[in-house]
């Protein structure tokens, strides 16, 4: 690291209105719309201010904005509704957006996407591309969220740096989720000075080993990333929203949420 590089992690924090929450952390409580009612106001409580749809159950779009209304709490993306569907008619997902007053969408996997060759990964490239284009027409910002399927070398290259240089950064953009980088073999650090200026989302996933000598999810804080580095290279990249997600919880995932948050709040904030 650089003396400009450590000056600038000492100086960097995180601002606490900026933190969110990823609804997929806590799917299995949220089952019906009682319970998503309930969910956002816990998550409110505890501190977050905003909310990245993924994991809910199907609710009218009225009836979901009210309840995010009544909660305090805004959202701040989506992942949208359906892979495919994003791809093939992308403009019903920005209708949804725009109703929930969001202005941004992430791609969250490529589900049932062939990407075993070059030639896969460019057309899979392609069709985000496309898809981006609809979005930034529409005023709907699309970013991408890659799992550890994206780090295979095809043809010298990471299926991630194919997607991304073989889009426009009008139309797509970076979500980087940085449990699945570790996992893929990856930087997180790296990859947010990589995204620098197209890096508006960045997935908070902890990291960790079991005693079974197995990687796992962890709380923020409570794993082996370094996040003043990774949150100093996010906010030099230009990250916008810091989205805190655990796919899986030893307990209480409310409870995971809330170390995560107070976490980020005594180290990482002002």
């Amino acid at each position: 690291m650089t003396s400009a590089q450590a000056g600038l992690e000492s100086e960097i924090a995180v601002h606490v209105s900026q933190i969110a929450v990823q609804l997929y952390t806590v799917r299995d409580q949220m089952k019906t719309p009682a319970e998503v009612a309930a969910a956002f106001e816990k998550i409110a409580k505890i501190g977050y201010t905003a909310v990245q749809f993924g994991g809910l159950p199907a609710m009218p779009v009225d009836q979901l904005a009210g309840m995010l209304s009544d909660s305090g709490l805004i959202c701040c993306s989506t992942h949208g509704t359906g892979e495919a569907s994003m791809l093939d008619e992308p403009a019903p997902a920005a209708e949804l957006a725009r109703k929930l007053d969001c202005r941004s969408i992430a791609y969250p996997y490529p589900s049932g996407i062939k990407l075993d060759t070059v030639e896969d990964a460019l057309a899979f490239a392609r069709r985000l591309d496309a898809a981006g284009k609809v979005f930034h027409e529409a005023g709907i910002q699309f970013a991408y969220h890659n799992h550890s399927v994206e780090f295979q070398r095809l043809g010298g290259r990471l299926v991630l740096d194919v997607i991304y240089e073989e889009t426009d950064p009008r139309y797509l953009q970076g979500e980087p989720d940085t449990y699945w980088i570790q996992y893929g073999g990856g930087d997180s650090v790296e990859w947010c000075r990589k995204l620098k200026g197209r890096l508006p989302l960045l997935h908070m996933k902890d990291y960790k080993i079991t005693p079974e000598d197995r990687p796992t999810f962890a709380e923020i804080g409570y794993g082996n990333l370094d996040w003043k580095k990774i949150v100093a290279a996010a906010d030099d990249g230009g990250c916008q929203w810091y989205i805190v997600e655990q796919d899986r919880c030893d307990g209480d995932p409310f409870d995971s949420l809330k170390l995560s948050f107070d976490y980020i709040r005594d180290t990482l904030c002002s």
